[in-house]
This record gives C-alpha cells, sequence and structure tokens, in this order.
C-alpha cells in the first residue's frame, strides 16, 4: 500500500542548529485519531491538497502517529517574561516541529500543538484538548482573512482520549504553520544563561534564514532588533485596529517574525470597553486591550535586553527600539483614517477619533458593529424632512445604538463636516469602508457553539464557520445572524490559559 505522506519533502532548517537549541523525539501517538477540519486556503501554501487531508494515511500524521521518513521531528527551548516576571526555562511543552515544507511563500514549518510530553512539559501532559484545538484552528485563518500577521492553521484532528482540565475533555492536535516559530524568548533563554556563543548561533540563524537583507547593515544584530520591534509595531497596531486581544503577551509568545502567534485566552472586542480583558486568568488586569500596545513595546525592550550582548552598544540598542512608537502609531492612524473612510489626514482627526471611542464606551456599543454601520452614514441630511417626520432619520441603525442619541448626532455632525472637506461620495466611501471593516468576526459565542457541536463529534458547524471567517468583509446575507450581537447565555463564557 502507498503511504502518502511517506512522499512529503519535509526539510528543517532549525534542526541544523547545535543540539543545544531543541530536543529531538517523537510525537506520542493519539489513540484512534480522527479529522475535525482542514483550511483549504493554509494547505495551498504548501502544496498539499485539503481534499487528502481528511484521508486516513494524513491523520495518522498530522495526530503524530505517523512520521515520514524525512522528518526529524524536534521541540525547541526557550525561556520568557510570564505576566511581567521572568519564568526561566520554558520550551514547547507540547508542540512538535514536524518538519518544513515549501510553498507558495518559501518554506512554511510544520507543527503539532498537543502531540504529547517533552522535556519542556514541566508539569503538563503534552495534550491540547478540543476546545482550546478549534478555536485556534478557527481564529488563526480569521486573522489571516482579516489581513492581520498571523501563523496559520492547516487542519485539526480529535481523539476520545480523555484529557484533564479543568474538567474532562478530549484530545485534539492542531497543526499550525509559519516560516518559524522562534520567539523573544528564544533569545532571553541564552542572555539569562550567559551563553553568548548560542545567542549568537540563533541570530544568525535567523538573519540568514529570514531576514538576509539585514546582513549588508554595519550591525545586523542592531538592524534586526530594529526590524523585530517594527513588526512588532505594526502588528499591535493591526489587533487594535481590529478590537482583537491576544489575551497572554508573554515574551515566550511573541514571534521574532511579527507574527500573531500562540492562540489561546484570545478575543474580539465586543462591547467597547478599553479596560477589557480577555483572559479569565489575567486577575491584574496586565494584557488588557489599552494595555496591548505598551506591553508589545515592553516586550521589544526585553528582546533589546537579550540582543545587546550582541548590538555592544546601548545607545544603538535604544535607538533600534525606538522605532517602536513612532511606527505603532503611525500604522494605527493609517488604519482608523481607512476605518472612518477618511482619505485625507488633518490635525483635528485625532480629537475626533477620540469622541468616538469616548462615545462608544459610554453607550457600550459593540465594537465591530459600530464601524460597519458607519460606512452607512450619509453625508448629507435632509434635515427639512427629517424636522416635520415626513421622512425616517437614514442614519437610524447608527443611532439605535446609542442610549444617547443626541450626544451621536453632535459627533456625527463633527464627522459629517470632516467627511465634506474631502467631498466624500457616500457610495464609494461605504465601499471602501467595508473592505476593511469586517461583518464578520470570531466572537466567543459562535466558537463555542461550534465547540459543543464537536464534543458531538459534529463537525459541520467548524466548516461552516471557517468558510464565513474567510471572507469577513463580504456581506454574505445568507449568513446574517452570524454578525448579529452575542445572546445573553455568551456573558458568561470564560476563557482562560488554560487549554
Amino acid at each position: 500500500m502507498t503511504i502518502i505522506t511517506d512522499d512529503l519533502r519535509l526539510g528543517n532548517s532549525f534542526a541544523a542548529l547545535p543540539p543545544a537549541f531543541y530536543t529531538k523525539l517523537m510525537p506520542t501517538p493519539l489513540p484512534a485519531p480522527y479529522f475535525i477540519a482542514a483550511s483549504a486556503k493554509a494547505a495551498a501554501l504548501v502544496g498539499l491538497d485539503v481534499a487528502r487531508l481528511a484521508s486516513d494515511d494524513f491523520v495518522e500524521f498530522l495526530s503524530g502517529n505517523r512520521v515520514p521518513p524525512r522528518s526529524q521531528p524536534l521541540s525547541a527551548v526557550y525561556s520568557g517574561h510570564q505576566f511581567g516576571v521572568w519564568a526561566g526555562q520554558l520550551g514547547d511543552g507540547r508542540a512538535i516541529l514536524m518538519g518544513e515544507l515549501n510553498g507558495l511563500a518559501g518554506p512554511m514549518e510544520l507543527q503539532l500543538k498537543g502531540a504529547g510530553m517533552t522535556p519542556y512539559s514541566r508539569m503538563g501532559d503534552g495534550r491540547a484538548v478540543l476546545r482550546s484545538s478549534v478555536r485556534e484552528f478557527l481564529c488563526s485563518e480569521a486573522m489571516h482573512a482579516l489581513g492581520i500577521p498571523t501563523t496559520r492553521a492547516l487542519s485539526v484532528t480529535g481523539s476520545d482520549q480523555r484529557i484533564m482540565r479543568e474538567t474532562v475533555e478530549s484530545a485534539a492536535v492542531v497543526t499550525r504553520m509559519a516560516p518559524s516559530f522562534v520567539r523573544f524568548g528564544s533569545f532571553e533563554h541564552w542572555f539569562y544563561r550567559d551563553k553568548p556563543e548560542e545567542l549568537r548561533i540563533l541570530a544568525d540563524y535567523v538573519i540568514s534564514t529570514f531576514y538576509p537583507e539585514l546582513t549588508a547593515e554595519p550591525n545586523p544584530y542592531t538592524a534586526l532588533l530594529a526590524e523585530v520591534t517594527r513588526r512588532t509595531a505594526r502588528m499591535i497596531a493591526h489587533w487594535q485596529a481590529a478590537g482583537f486581544m491576544h489575551g497572554v503577551m508573554n515574551t515566550d509568545n511573541m514571534s521574532i517574525l511579527g507574527l500573531t502567534i500562540d492562540y489561546g485566552p484570545f478575543g474580539f472586542m465586543e462591547v467597547y470597553d478599553p479596560g477589557h480583558v480577555c483572559n479569565h486568568t489575567d486577575q491584574q488586569g496586565r494584557y488588557s486591550y489599552a494595555n496591548q500596545p505598551q506591553v508589545g513595546r515592553w516586550n521589544c525592550y526585553a528582546l533589546g535586553q537579550a540582543l545587546l550582548p550582541l548590538i555592544g552598544d546601548v545607545d544603538d540598542a535604544q535607538a533600534a527600539l525606538g522605532v517602536y512608537q513612532p511606527q505603532f502609531a503611525e500604522t494605527l492612524d493609517a488604519l482608523m483614517h481607512a476605518k472612518l473612510g477618511l482619505r485625507t489626514v488633518r490635525d483635528e482627526d485625532r480629537a475626533l477619533f477620540n469622541a468616538m471611542f469616548e462615545l462608544m464606551q459610554a453607550g457600550r456599543v459593540d465594537f465591530s458593529r459600530f464601524f460597519r454601520a458607519l460606512g452607512n452614514l450619509t453625508v448629507e441630511l435632509n434635515t427639512i424632512a427629517l424636522d416635520t417626520g415626513r421622512s425616517p432619520h437614514p442614519d437610524s441603525a447608527l443611532r439605535d445604538m446609542f442610549i444617547e442619541r443626541a450626544a451621536f448626532d453632535a459627533w456625527a455632525l463633527q464627522y459629517r463636516q470632516r467627511l465634506n472637506v474631502e467631498n466624500s461620495v457616500d457610495a464609494d466611501r461605504k465601499a471602501q469602508m467595508d473592505r476593511v471593516n469586517p461583518k464578520y468576526i470570531l466572537r466567543n459565542y459562535l466558537a463555542q457553539i461550534a465547540i459543543d457541536k464537536a464534543q458531538q463529534k459534529d463537525f459541520s458547524e467548524i466548516a461552516k464557520l471557517l468558510a464565513i471567517l474567510e471572507h469577513p468583509f463580504d456581506e454574505q446575507t445568507e449568513h446574517e445572524a452570524y454578525a448579529a450581537l452575542p445572546p445573553d447565555w455568551a456573558s458568561h463564557l470564560e476563557v482562560s490559559c488554560s487549554s
């Protein structure tokens, strides 16, 4: 019998590093695995036919039960700051890198998350549960569709093996993809162990493999810090514009490529509240929505500290880190102008944005629904018709989001005046705004419905939700219910670091 996965041409550039950087090991087989879902778009990136991923052969591979001959499975070591406190050695406690597949954008690492215990599991069992695996699979692909830098998710497989968390749950493995899973904490590990040679080896590997253009810089390590800082700032600006909250921005969860990585207790903003904390474990609110930009900067400084022995000069490191704030502000400003359909930039725009957010917070307005509806606002109002009651208010859907409609009307007047400065055309502006303000996001309750059905072996909702989230800006009128406000029961949902 021909085994399809035996023909996978798996490379592994990370395995070429010295043995101190990882442990080579085999995944722990998952009893009686079964196929749950796969992303056709992610599969296409590495030249795989999504239909074949559901075959018994591929399910065995994607669950860690069959290892192709060319594979060199390994788990990487790293350290990190968790909730701002140095946590020491961490590492891939349940993730095993199977190798790289060449794809449309270059090599992509395939990593099995939930593939069993590793030397870095600490007190963990090395497994992932269905609940968290479905959430990571859906959110990885949803974030990509939103245009936010992210790791990708190829598939989810499951098993009836029971896993103990707060309650007994079933096991699952999510296959995730990225050019690299190296983290800020990968560099911190060698800095705090006073291993300058290993630090240099890792930096040289990252530069030569992922940032080869930096080799021509006077100090490639300084240039690396600056580029990673820029990418991180841009990524977090995209988070803020989309209302996305990561939930656990530890330095071991920060990608050296500026990708959103390690989806755990994430959430998308619903009722706008800048102090919202999506991670139930985060009792101090360190990773609230409002804090994310500064935490991102703090994490970059932690990376700068780790790279300092290679950079050599504190002032040079400070200069590299100095790109964070202007890059974040520039990116977020551009995104906010796009979200409001503004083609030009004026000094008074910041005040307009601030007043809008204050109004949204006071009115407890749903973040995504507000911005999507804002595209329907008309520049010109027929005030005579409104005063005489001969015509319904054209902005009634927007106004009805606010308890204090007069407050919204006052802000909308300023917004209209700003649009008139640009001679904004309603239809053109709406088309542009609808391309950047999603109608569909991965709300917690939507993910929970899919998880509840999956626990009953009904995986149809995962596939349906994935198809919707792959086109978040389209109207998809047949799926209108998926853009609705959360039901009352959703207010009781909590997500935490447990997975």
